[in-house]
This record gives structure tokens, sequence and C-alpha cells, in this order.
């Protein structure tokens, strides 16, 4: 179906995504996560596709380099590991807060700007530390919060209101908006993400396009700015045990990022790309991971990370009773 004929409550996208992932446990398979994947080869040619990859998604997190290129077109000048943070659903280990409060200093701002919804980290154990200390939830603690002290202190570098630097008609979201129709394609409703920035649906074959320009740009230019922050920084782009950092840290040239709702999108420094949804939105995110590494070892991205990630053991007492296994393509 075209987007011009889709409506906000058409599902068909998500109701005839094929099967995409079966967990089995014992010779039988326990689970099955319907998705869609859209892998394009070096040059932009469809490689894989399975669903309709020109439906909207919400990108969610995935979205982050796109916005993070727009901020650095409008100004933002950091540190390569401050620019990943801005990119990142980081895991709240010390170096990411760190990270965001010297981001928000060097615009001479504090965490009290933050507009990010108040909460715990991401990671378990830095979550873990800041309950044992006593601490409540705060905007600090949101993944979210690098990309929002670059959105502030983008805000900063032009001299726009900070205060409602969250509100869609802001020339901040404007520039953003603009960045991702030009680069990621039309753009369907607009909403709130988790962390209260306007989020607009996109078609998934958008975001692997995007990444693709990300990942293979030229020197100099803002897009390779920030493929070099995330590819030399994957750690402040998620964080310790974390797949996304684990596959960039393994697999020399690329560039990758996780999203809310069984979201990932990943490319190549030659312009290879995969983007993927998972339907249920499965906070099984070996589902997503499992079909992004193996549409990347489909383009001949191989390496370490993206065989391993490929699938993964389910386990029974501690031992592997059956596996994560992709299906369908």
């Amino acid at each position: 179906m075209s987007d011009s004929r889709r409506t906000p409550d058409d599902t068909s996208a998500l109701d005839e995504a094929p099967v995409l992932v079966h967990v089995t446990r014992g010779g039988l398979v326990e689970s099955a996560h319907h998705g869609r994947i859209a892998a394009l080869a070096a040059d932009g040619a469809p490689a894989l596709t399975r669903g309709d990859v020109e439906a909207p998604v919400y990108p969610r997190s995935t979205l982050k380099p796109v916005q993070a290129l727009a901020m650095v077109r409008h100004g933002l000048d950091l540190a390569p590991h401050h620019l990943a943070t801005v990119c990142a659903s980081h895991s709240g280990e010390p170096r990411h807060l760190k990270a965001v409060t010297e981001i928000l200093a060097g615009a001479r701002l504090s965490v009290d700007d933050l507009r990010t919804t108040p909460s715990l980290p991401l990671g378990e154990l830095p979550q873990a530390h800041w309950l044992v200390e006593g601490r409540r939830p705060e905007p600090i603690g949101h993944d979210c919060s690098g990309k929002h002290a670059g959105m502030l202190a983008t805000c900063v570098v032009n001299g726009w209101s900070t205060e409602d630097y969250l509100d869609p008609e802001h020339p901040l979201q404007q520039a953003i908006l603009a960045e991702v129709t030009s680069l990621v394609g039309p753009v369907g409703p607009i909403s709130v993400d988790g962390c209260g920035a306007p989020l607009p649906a996109v078609p998934l074959v958008g975001m692997a396009r995007a990444f693709a320009a990300i990942a293979s740009a030229a020197a100099g230019t803002p897009e390779r700015r920030v493929a070099d922050a995330m590819r030399t920084h994957p750690e402040h782009v998620g964080g310790e045990g974390r797949e996304v950092t684990d596959l960039m840290r393994r697999t020399p040239g690329l560039i990758a990022k996780d999203g809310a709702e069984a979201t990932f999108v990943a490319a190549a420094d030659d312009g290879r790309a995969v983007a993927v949804k998972i339907s249920d939105g499965a906070p099984f995110a070996r589902a997503r991971t499992a079909v992004l590494a193996t549409g990347l070892l489909r383009l001949g991205v191989h390496s370490e990370g993206t065989r391993e990630h490929a699938t993964s053991p389910v386990l029974g007492h501690g031992r592997p009773v059956g596996e994560v296994a992709v299906v369908g393509f």
C-alpha cells in the first residue's frame, strides 16, 4: 500500500510481516517473532527485504545519529566521545554521566536544564549502584540525556531558547525535522518519544538509507564526524555488555544504533546497511539483534561480532537447550 493510502490505524505492515525469528527450546519452537528488514547494497540498491519496508515506523532511538547530524550542521562542535554520547542510549555508567555534565558545562548549562523524563539508569549495574546510593529517578539518569545535552548545547550556539527546546515548533526541532525529511524520507505522524523529544514516523528503508549516507560519508563532512565519533567510542553509544557496543567494537567501520520497540539499524563504511523492526516490539532484544546481524552477514559484512550475534543460545538451568534462530531469508 502506498503512503498516500495509509491511515494512522492501518496495521497491515505489522500484521502481515513474516516470521523472522524462531526461539527454540528442547526441539520445540517456543516463540516466533514477526518483523521487517531492509538491507541495502553499497550502491543503495535493495539487497534483501522482508515485509513492507516503505511503511512508516517510529525509529525510536535509532534516529539519534540523524538528530545528532542536524545538531552538527547547526554548529554543535564537540569532542568525539561527547558527540558519541549525543548519539547514545547510554547505560548510565559514570563515564556517560560525566560526558553529559561536560557537554552541558561547555554550554554554561547544568543538569537542571535537562527536560528528559526523570529515570533510573538503563544499565543493571549502574541502576543498582544508583539505588544503593539512595538516588531517585533523575533527568540525567535517562538514557537519552546525552542527546538532550547536545540539543541544549546546539540551542546555546544558535541563540535559541533552552526552556522550550522540546517544543515541536522550536527552531531546533524544526532543524532536526528538516534533516530527517531530507536524509530519511517522508515523515508520517509525529508523536513524542519516551524522553520527551518529538518523534517522527519514517519509512524503515529510509533509516537504512540514512545510516548508509552517514557511514560512507567523505572525510571532513558533518556525517563523517558523527560516524567517526560512534566508531571510535562505541562504549559511549551504549555501554558495557550492550550488543550495539559489541557489534561496533568487533566490526571495523560499522556504525550501529539500537532503539526501543525492537528497532535496530547499522551500516558499514562502504554504504551497506540494514534496518530492522520486530513487529511485537519484543523486549526480548536478541530477536532484533539476530536479524540485524544476519542481514549484515548476507551483505558480506563478516566479523566476529556479526557471526556471534546472528544467533544465541537459549538456556535451561544454565546450559544450552535451544537457540534464537533467524528464519525466512
